[in-house]
């Protein structure tokens, strides 16, 4: 089994380059790095699996308080690089996480995801760790 890594060096920000982009192309290698710093200022980490050399897939996510959750943990990002698909890695970066969670005594782990066709096979291993689809996500562009 591959070992579970969390970005700690600008080396690491750029081995999560390319499994990032490809859940968020939107980050631009112009953005890339000041954005992955910005999120990791903001209570988030982002831990990876790392084949030749570059991260093969990625999650990031923050740990946080409020009054309708409590203490939880939130996964922002899960993405593969699409040649590292069907591997398991994805399943071993949530796996790792729901055991951090049970470790912390965090009660939750929450995460959102898309609805369409492209995100089967995400929901397919959603609901194979046992999240349920609890709540729908509303959003207001202002």
């Amino acid at each position: 089994m591959m070992p579970i890594q969390t970005v700690k060096t600008d080396e690491d920000i750029r081995k999560c380059r390319r499994a990032i982009q490809a859940l968020r192309p939107s980050l631009t290698d112009d953005i890339y790095f000041e954005a992955v710093k910005k999120t990791l200022a903001d209570n988030r980490q982002i831990i990876f699996v790392e084949e030749n050399g570059e991260a093969a897939a990625i999650a990031v996510f923050e740990t946080g308080y409020n009054l309708f959750r409590g203490d939880y943990i939130y996964i922002d990002d899960l993405s593969t690089i699409p040649e590292h698909r069907g591997k398991g890695f994805a399943g071993m970066l949530v796996d790792w996480i729901l055991a951090y969670a049970k470790n912390e005594n965090y009660a939750q782990v929450h995460l959102d995801s898309g609805v369409s066709e492209a995100r089967t096979d995400a929901h397919r291993l959603y609901l194979n760790k046992r999240f349920q689809v609890t709540s729908l996500h509303f959003v207001a562009n202002v």
